[in-house]
């Protein structure tokens, strides 16, 4: 596989691959959706978790916000978010959520949020309030929803599908062998279980995303490409794992645009509908387009 190889001690000093070092956003549309965010204090996932492409995305009118709070209830060697005990359900969320949306022009959201295994119906319940209320506030906008496993109970997973989104997204996040580690509370199984039903039951567009640099061999990733494509997944997207914090899971290698090249070929002549793969794509990179 081709990538750059550190050990753990050079990532306290080595500098990002050129690949990886990104101009700050800037236009027109990128100021005036900022100016509207730190105005009425909207929150979405772009700004909070300092995301490279945010100034492409807003241009383009796609923006992801992250509904249930901001503490997990999973405690992932990956992510940034923080993890304890969440704060009660804010039950005016789906109407707050909806007006962002309007005051933004968001053409396309992308809703995400925290894993809430506190609750009985594991924040499934908001998930659907969230998505009516925006399309009855937002009617031309589509949506993407970016759903945790929910433990695979599919009466929560149904209240998904009862809504219909455009696209429901369950991430991977990693290749089998390292599941365990990567995310401690999740079962790779089980996610390509969730991703099955959600195609079964008649969802248009399911899609799921992994990360590279956190120890996968490259046959890793093509079988955990493989799985995807036989749980009848469309979309997948393929970027590279960046440590938020040095409380987080290390890189172990920085992963070459060649190399990225290369997955997205084979996920293309496995007959994924959409594949994005470089090091900078995250999960709602180029949203927009996987609707078609």
């Amino acid at each position: 596989m081709s990538t750059e190889t550190i050990s753990p001690k050079e990532t306290k000093t080595k500098s990002k691959p050129k690949w990886l070092r990104v101009k700050l956003p800037t236009g027109k549309k990128y100021t005036e959706l900022r100016n509207l965010v730190d105005k009425y204090d909207l929150h979405t996932i772009c700004t909070s978790g300092s995301c490279p492409n945010m100034g492409e995305c807003w241009s383009e009118g796609t923006a992801t916000f992250m509904i249930l709070g901001n503490i997990c209830t999973r405690s992932c060697g990956f992510c940034g978010v923080k993890t304890g005990r969440p704060e009660t359900v804010d039950w005016d969320e789906p109407e707050k959520v909806a007006r962002s949306i309007k005051l933004m022009k968001i053409k396309h959201a992308v809703v995400t949020s925290v894993d809430r295994d506190d609750l009985k119906d594991m924040g499934s319940i908001i998930w659907a309030e969230t998505v009516k209320a925006i399309r009855r506030m937002n009617p031309e906008t589509t949506l993407e929803t970016l759903i945790p496993d929910f433990q695979g109970n599919e009466r929560n997973l149904d209240r998904i599908i009862e809504v219909a989104p455009e696209v429901v997204s369950h991430n991977m996040e990693t290749v089998k062998r390292l599941t365990r580690e990567v995310r401690i509370q999740a079962k790779y199984e089980r996610s390509l279980e969730v991703l099955r039903y959600l195609k079964d039951q008649g969802i248009n567009r399911t899609k799921s995303g992994i990360m590279l640099g956190l120890g996968e061999q490259e046959d890793e990733v093509i079988q955990t490409l493989h799985d995807l494509k036989d749980a009848g997944v469309d979309v997948v997207t393929i970027g590279q794992y960046l440590q938020p914090s040095k409380k987080h899971l290390p890189v172990k290698q920085f992963i070459t645009p060649d190399q990225f090249k290369k997955y997205e070929a084979i996920g293309l002549d496995l007959g994924f509908r959409h594949v994005e793969s470089s090091a900078l794509v995250r999960s709602s990179y180029k949203a927009q387009k996987h609707i078609n």
